[in-house]
């Protein structure tokens, strides 16, 4: 099993823990039944249980949210992935950059997070923000079964944290959408018996709720200069398609196969550089670019010993020549700049009046 980071919540040892984690909790509930079986409720306990399960949630709905209220989570796509093939795409690629291609829809999603989380900090407004949440997390969890995103079993459990907190609304949720019977205020007792300390466990509720909010918006608002949508773009910026190429003097086309020929270079990260080969295949490489002197020191992320350094020179805005020694061998090839506006997933606007579907 692999035990490191690796961004995946569904991976063997998630899965064996969390099945070892219901096996104990099972055992754990049968011996506290009998030990504590004179025990006539458990009021007091249910009650803070209910308030931890209430912040531990929408704790979860804000950082969701507001990754997506800034839209980091879904990014715009990519200058690479604008020229890969859209067979090439993952199930959850392709749902990524389809929602990334959409910020307006992904700040719509992340408000509809935030919104259910926040209303999960007052008790008052406890199952709104549960039945919000609930409509969040199944379209969560859909859209990862159905694109195989790897957060299934966190987002499952979403879903039970919300059913738990309105488990006790059921009754009166059912006679209001299904009878006309009259229903009656909600039996949650208050947190505390005298009204100050309910007024001030309110106020500590809101200022959590509050710094919950604001350290979630600065930690998206700096990841969004630092690499998100308002992060620096590479001073060679764009998509560079190679129009000719020479390898010690003879074209480079008739001494490689597809697989060693360059189509592109693309140029979006200061530090990145994404080579797209004849057989649409990338590699992807570490580079200094250093303006001044025009050089270019670029090394395979894969391969660490394997760099290289070429000379740029920019005759003319959208021309690019790059020359020098590349794995042992005189190398120059011709570039130009494809234009990102030229795609039609860049270009195409928001239309009131269509007068037939524009479906491409």
């Amino acid at each position: 099993m692999t035990y490191k980071v690796t961004g995946s919540g569904d991976r063997a040892f998630d899965w064996t823990f969390a099945f070892c984690v219901f096996a104990a909790a099972l055992l754990a509930t049968a011996v506290w039944t009998i030990l504590d079986r004179k025990r006539m409720n458990y009021i007091a306990l249910n009650k803070w249980f209910r308030l931890f399960i209430r912040f531990s949630l929408g704790a979860v709905l804000v950082s969701y949210g507001l990754v997506k209220l800034v839209p980091l989570q879904m990014p715009y796509p990519f200058l690479t992935r604008l020229v890969e093939p859209y067979g090439d795409f993952s199930p959850m690629g392709a749902l990524w950059y389809s929602i990334g291609a959409s910020p307006a829809y992904e700040m719509f999603a992340g408000s509809a997070e935030t919104l259910a989380g926040f209303l999960l900090f007052f008790p008052r407004t406890a199952m709104l923000g549960a039945l919000i949440g609930l409509a969040d997390a199944v379209n969560i969890f859909a859209l990862n079964m159905n694109y195989d995103v790897p957060v299934k079993l966190f987002s499952f459990h979403l879903i039970l944290l919300c059913l738990l907190l309105l488990a006790p609304d059921f009754p009166r949720l059912a006679r209001s959408l299904f009878s006309r019977e009259a229903v009656g205020p909600t039996r949650d007792p208050d947190s505390f018996q005298k009204p100050c300390a309910n007024r001030v466990a309110f106020w500590f509720e809101a200022a959590f709720g509050m710094a919950l909010i604001l350290a979630n918006t600065y930690h998206a608002q700096t990841r969004w200069y630092r690499s998100g949508g308002g992060a620096a773009k590479s001073p060679l910026y764009g998509i560079w398609n190679v129009d000719r190429s020479v390898i010690d003097g003879k074209l480079h086309e008739p001494l490689l196969s597809d697989r060693e020929r360059w189509k592109r270079v693309i140029f979006d990260q200061p530090a990145r550089m994404t080579l797209q080969r004849m057989d649409d295949t990338f590699v992807n490489y570490d580079v200094k670019i250093d303006t001044s002197s025009g050089s270019v020191l670029f090394t395979r992320r894969d391969d660490k010993d394997a760099s290289s350094g070429l000379k740029f020179e920019q005759a003319a805005p959208g021309q690019m020549t790059l020359q020098g020694k590349l794995d042992g061998h005189e190398f120059s090839a011709q570039l130009r700049l494809l234009d990102r506006d030229s795609f039609l997933l860049v270009n195409r606007r928001f239309h009131w009046i269509q007068e037939v579907p524009f479906n491409r």
